[in-house]
C-alpha cells in the first residue's frame, strides 16, 4: 500500500497539483507550480463564505497585518496556529473573503487548542487593517432620512454612489494624520455601517442581495467638508479620500451572527461627548435597496465593502455658528450595535 507521502509525490510529479494534509486529515488541493498573490500557493477548493466568526486584524512586529479571532478563551493567532500545525489557510481578511477558503479558516479555529499555541489577550494586540486590498470601496450618500432633513437635502430617490481608494483605509486605534491647514480644516466624522461581500452579485433583485453578504464592520467615512462641499463643481471623492480617512474595526462579524443590518443602533462620541445617535432603521434606502442598486451597474465581488451613510448629528449639520470642526488630539469613537466601537485619534 502506498504511503500518503508517496501519493502525494504522485501527483506532483504528474503536474496535477499536491494535495496538502490539514490538521483535521482533510486533503486540500493547492497548485503544484503556482504561487498566490498572498504569498502562499494557489487555493483551487471550493468557494465558501465564513461563518460564526468574530475576527480582527493583529498588526505583527514584522509589519504584516494577519487574522485573529476571538473567543472566549482569548484571540487565536491564525498564522501562528496554521504554521505550527501545517494547515492551508487565508492568514488575512481580504484574502479569506477573496480565496473563500473558509475550510482553511475553520480547521485552524479547531486544531487552536490542540496546537500548543497561546491564545492572546486582546488588549495586548496592536490593531492591523481589517481590509488592505479590497476589489472596491463603494459608498452611499445622504441615506439616513433624519440626516437629509438636518441639512435641508430632499431625500434622494436612489441611492448617490461615490468612492474611496485603498489608501484611506486604516485600523482601529490608528492616529489619523489630518491635512495640513492649508489643505483641509472643516473635519467631520461620519460613523456607517459597513457591508462586506461575500459572493460575487450582479443584477441581483433585494430579496435576494442578503444571500451575498459575508458580514459587517463598524467605519467612519471620514471627511473634509471644504474639499467636499466648497471646491467648484464640489469635490466628493477629494473630501473622503485622503489617507487613512475610512478608519474600519475593530472587527468583522459576520452575517449569521448580526441578522438584520436594518436594525442596528449606530453612535459617534467626540472626546467623550456623544454626537449621533440613531439606528440603521433610519435608512433612506435599505441595505437590500443599496445592494441591488449597485449590483445593477457593475458586480459586487467578494471583498468588496460597501459604506452605507451615516445619521444626523455631523458637524456639517449644525447651524454655522456652532461648527466646530475635528482638530489635532481629538478621540472619535464610532459604534455600530453587535459590531464594536471603533476608536481612533487625530494626529
Amino acid at each position: 500500500m502506498s504511503t500518503r507521502r508517496q501519493f502525494i509525490k504522485t501527483v506532483s510529479a504528474s503536474g496535477a497539483g499536491v494535495l496538502a494534509v490539514s490538521a483535521m486529515g482533510v486533503m486540500q488541493e493547492v497548485s503544484a507550480h503556482e504561487t498566490s498573490v498572498w504569498g502562499g500557493p494557489v487555493y483551487t477548493g471550493p468557494r465558501e463564505m465564513v461563518k460564526n466568526s468574530k475576527i480582527l486584524s493583529i498588526l505583527n512586529a514584522d509589519g504584516t497585518e494577519t487574522l485573529g479571532v476571538v473567543t472566549s478563551k482569548g484571540v487565536i493567532d491564525v498564522r501562528a496556529v496554521a504554521k505550527k500545525m501545517k494547515i492551508v489557510s487565508p492568514l488575512t481578511l481580504d484574502q479569506l473573503l477573496q480565496e473563500g477558503n473558509a475550510g482553511g479558516f475553520n480547521q485552524v479555529l479547531a486544531g487552536a487548542d490542540k496546537s500548543g499555541v497561546a491564545y492572546l489577550s486582546e488588549s495586548s494586540i496592536t490593531f492591523g487593517r481589517l481590509f488592505k486590498n479590497p476589489g472596491k470601496i463603494v459608498c452611499v450618500g445622504l441615506n439616513y432620512r433624519a440626516h437629509a432633513d438636518e441639512i435641508g437635502m430632499a431625500h434622494p430617490r436612489v441611492p448617490p454612489l461615490f468612492n474611496k481608494y485603498n489608501n484611506s483605509l486604516a485600523a482601529h486605534n490608528c492616529l489619523l494624520q489630518i491635512p495640513p491647514l492649508e489643505v483641509s480644516y472643516k473635519l467631520d466624522y461620519e460613523t456607517e455601517l459597513l457591508i462586506v461581500i461575500g459572493k460575487k452579485m450582479r443584477n441581483v433583485p433585494e430579496s435576494d442581495t442578503l444571500n451575498y453578504v459575508a458580514g459587517y464592520c463598524t467605519s467612519n467615512d471620514f471627511s473634509s467638508r471644504d474639499l467636499q462641499l466648497e471646491l467648484p463643481s464640489g469635490q466628493w471623492m477629494i473630501g473622503k479620500t485622503l489617507d487613512q480617512y475610512a478608519p474600519i474595526g475593530p472587527y468583522f462579524v459576520t452575517s449569521d451572527i448580526v441578522g438584520d443590518p436594518n436594525k442596528l443602533q449606530v453612535q459617534t462620541w467626540v472626546n467623550g461627548e456623544m454626537r449621533q445617535n440613531s439606528n440603521t432603521s433610519d435608512f433612506i434606502h435599505n441595505t437590500q435597496k443599496m445592494l441591488s442598486y449597485i449590483s445593477t451597474y457593475w458586480a459586487l465581488e467578494p471583498g468588496d465593502i460597501v459604506f452605507t451613510g451615516t445619521p444626523q448629528g455631523v458637524i456639517a449639520g449644525m447651524p454655522k455658528d456652532k461648527q466646530v470642526w475635528l482638530k489635532k488630539g481629538d478621540q472619535i469613537v464610532s459604534s455600530v450595535e453587535k459590531l464594536g466601537q471603533l476608536k481612533f485619534t487625530l494626529g
